[in-house]
């Protein structure tokens, strides 16, 4: 599997060429977190969000797909007594509905070869009134994202698809999400962080 292969150097790549992004979308997100916050990070890689949200929330339960990613996140939060990593898969989440007040899914929307699927599964574990925060590297604004996304691809990632800022409000417009605010940690490849309201 590709993550598990690229786990011990992901960190390592992001930081060198992305770094001040990396740390700051993690940080952004944090704002969005309260202290009483029962929190679901799927696609929680390295932890590089994770150790911001744990900072900042009651409990949070962190889930990836690849166990490589896991055991470095693991590592990298041991000191945060409030985070369980679970092994899950973000478009067959195993809970119950309504159960999270706010879920975070970092940089994983563009890999999915059916984004919607994993977005009404967001939307159905998350409470009433409650947010869904969602990163995603809007590589396709800066020449420089768009050859780092041809280097990973040549590693072994699969992009479904890419997007700036216009096509990622798009994307949820199409999906029929209108109560969606943005955010953009800009760097070398910017990152916008899209935060819906779930009103209905």
């Amino acid at each position: 599997m590709f993550w598990d292969k690229i786990s011990p150097i992901y960190d390592l790549f992001e930081n060198i060429y992305n770094g001040k992004v990396y740390s700051g979308t993690g940080k952004k997100v944090a704002e969005f977190i309260e202290p009483t916050d029962t929190v679901l990070e799927c696609a929680c890689g390295t932890g590089a969000i994770s150790i911001y949200i744990a900072q900042k929330c009651k409990k949070l339960i962190a889930t990836d797909f690849a166990p490589g990613m896991l055991r470095r996140a693991s590592k990298k939060c041991r000191k945060y007594p409030n985070i369980t990593f679970k092994k899950a898969d973000i478009t067959n989440i195993k809970c119950k509905d309504g159960r999270f007040d706010k879920v975070v899914a970092g940089n994983v929307i563009h890999l999915l070869p059916d984004p919607e699927k994993a977005l009404h599964e967001l939307e159905r574990v998350v409470k009433q009134g409650g947010e869904i925060i969602i990163p995603t590297y809007i590589n396709m604004s800066k020449g420089t994202g768009t050859a780092s996304v041809k280097f990973i691809t040549l590693l072994g990632a699969d992009f479904k698809r890419q997007f700036d800022l216009h096509s990622y409000k798009k994307f949820y417009e199409e999906k029929g999400y209108t109560d969606v605010a943005y955010h953009v940690v800009d760097g070398r490849m910017p990152c916008a962080i899209a935060v819906i309201n779930k009103t209905e």
